[in-house]
């Protein structure tokens, strides 16, 4: 068992912004803050890197019979960006296969380690047991080793979009940002026909001769931020379309650290589910705003023909108004086209999807109040992880311990938590397998009166969450979904029986 560490002070704010600035700066400065383990890509000649390629879609493997059985090998070798073997992938591809099932499925994954690493695999949003070898994240597989799980998928479960990615503790920013992703869609029999069904996953990277680069300690403090935005593996590729076209867009935020706001040139974006759950009512803005790891399902119907940009707009990170030139983010950049043809049409209505489970009503059975915390010195009691020197990440005062029990929840409890964050940062929430409903928080969002799995809490702010624990007994983890910032201890655990 690791050593606990004695108390260390706590972080000021003026301390975090002085060494989220160091950080920052080394970020923004293109691949200065990188330990790149390999000069960087010698470029082809013509775009640099490729662009304006035909948006291709990940292979779909789909469950028959009530059972989808596959193998998954992770491991280097696959291409991204329109560089040839450059990073990790899943069967030899990034993103990996498309995984679809039902309700009622089991799901039977066989995963290889490739790696020289341990891995292990997170079905990011599915209510399923985190149990044995479900999705359990505390499984490990070492390099050279195979892992079977089977994951049973609840006969209730709602249809949606989720994801798949790697969660061994210490390793995930790594293994994410090197291309290791891909999407799950729960089907269902009763949703309207549209011309096309595009899965779209958002990932970014650094790429170096040698593969993906690693970050070093400032910009693991601040979430690491790849050179390259793409999008389904592609920089910057045409989706094409007829006008008149219904698109239903599986858009999956699957970014280390980003927080981006989506915008596609002259048309709107209706909204009709978020993080895998349909909304009771469609929402149509001209934007879509994602936090790391959550989804988003859009319609979009072009009505004329041309060619149209969806460009993404990173949030700045670390609260560094004050700080001129030091913030991390805040750019706007193409993420994609949209290449549409034929004549004009008139617009028609909309069809609506049947909306997914109800949030739980009534009275709450208790609350808890967690607290998002960064230390100083590497000394938060009961740490597993750290930020690197002077920088210490976790919940509560202590960073991440598998061995502890941070939450003890009684099976069929509905409770409150709010999570208070003082730090100078906005951290986006995870629960594994219990998905909650956002009640308030202090930048006064609206309700979207549907569940959620991943909550942006703002810097020095709150949200109030009510989560229903009425099924699924179990122990899992909840974290920051800033990557480098779970690994390096924003994570605990929670147990419900």
């Amino acid at each position: 068992m690791t050593e606990r560490a004695r108390p260390g002070p706590t972080v000021s704010r003026r301390q975090a912004l002085g060494l989220i600035g160091v950080g920052a700066v080394a970020v923004t400065a293109g691949v200065t803050g990188w330990a790149t383990s390999g000069t960087p890509l010698a470029r082809p000649t013509g775009p640099i890197p490729p662009t304006g390629e035909s948006l291709r879609t990940p292979a779909d493997l789909t469950s028959s019979r009530g059972r989808l059985a596959v193998e998954l090998t992770a491991a280097p070798g696959a291409s991204l960006a329109g560089y040839p073997a450059t990073a990790w992938g899943y069967n030899g591809s990034s993103p990996g296969p498309t995984l679809r099932v039902r309700p009622g499925d089991e799901l039977a994954v066989r995963l290889r380690n490739g790696l020289d690493q341990p891995t292990n695999l997170h079905t990011h949003g599915l209510r399923v047991s985190a149990e044995g070898n479900s999705d359990n994240p505390f499984i490990h597989i070492a390099p050279g080793q195979v892992f079977d799980y089977r994951i049973a998928i609840p006969t209730a479960h709602p249809a949606g979009t989720f994801w798949y990615h790697p969660h061994a503790h210490g390793h995930v920013a790594d293994q994410l940002f090197a291309g290791l992703a891909g999407a799950l869609i729960v089907d269902a029999s009763d949703e309207p026909a549209v011309s096309a069904d595009r899965v779209l996953l958002i990932t970014d990277t650094t790429l170096t001769s040698a593969g993906p680069a690693t970050a070093d300690t400032t910009s693991r403090m601040v979430g690491r931020q790849g050179e390259l935005l793409l999008l389904n593996g592609q920089h910057q590729p045409v989706i094409p379309a007829a006008t008149g076209d219904l698109q239903r867009w599986r858009l999956v935020n699957a970014t280390t650290s980003r927080t981006l706001t989506l915008r596609l040139d002259a048309h709107p974006l209706t909204r009709i589910a978020l993080d895998g759950i349909t909304l009771p009512v469609a929402t149509t803005d001209e934007t879509v705003r994602l936090a790391p790891g959550n989804r988003a399902d859009v319609l979009v119907r072009p009505e004329r023909s041309g060619t149209f940009t969806l460009a993404a707009t990173t949030d700045p990170r670390g609260a560094m108004g004050m700080m001129a030139g030091a913030a991390v983010g805040g750019e706007t950049q193409p993420l994609a086209a949209l290449a549409t043809s034929g004549p004009a049409r008139t617009p028609s209505a909309l069809p609506t999807f049947p909306s997914g489970p109800a949030p739980v009503t009534g009275a709450t059975t208790g609350a808890r109040r967690l607290t998002f915390t960064m230390g100083m010195g590497g000394g938060m009691s009961g740490g597993m992880g750290s930020g690197g020197p002077g920088m210490s990440f976790g919940f509560d005062g202590r960073s991440f311990d598998p061995a502890r029990t941070d939450q003890i929840v009684a099976v069929g409890a509905v409770e409150e938590w709010t999570l208070t964050n003082p730090t100078p940062m906005a951290h986006p929430f995870h629960l594994h397998v219990w998905p909650f409903e956002l009640l308030a928080d202090s930048a006064g969002s609206p309700p979207t009166g549907t569940l959620q799995d991943v909550v942006l809490v703002p810097a020095g702010g709150w949200v109030r969450l009510r989560i229903p624990f009425t099924a699924l007994p179990g122990r899992s983890v909840y974290h920051c979904h800033i990557l480098d910032h779970e690994d390096a201890g924003m994570m605990a655990t929670i147990t419900v029986g």
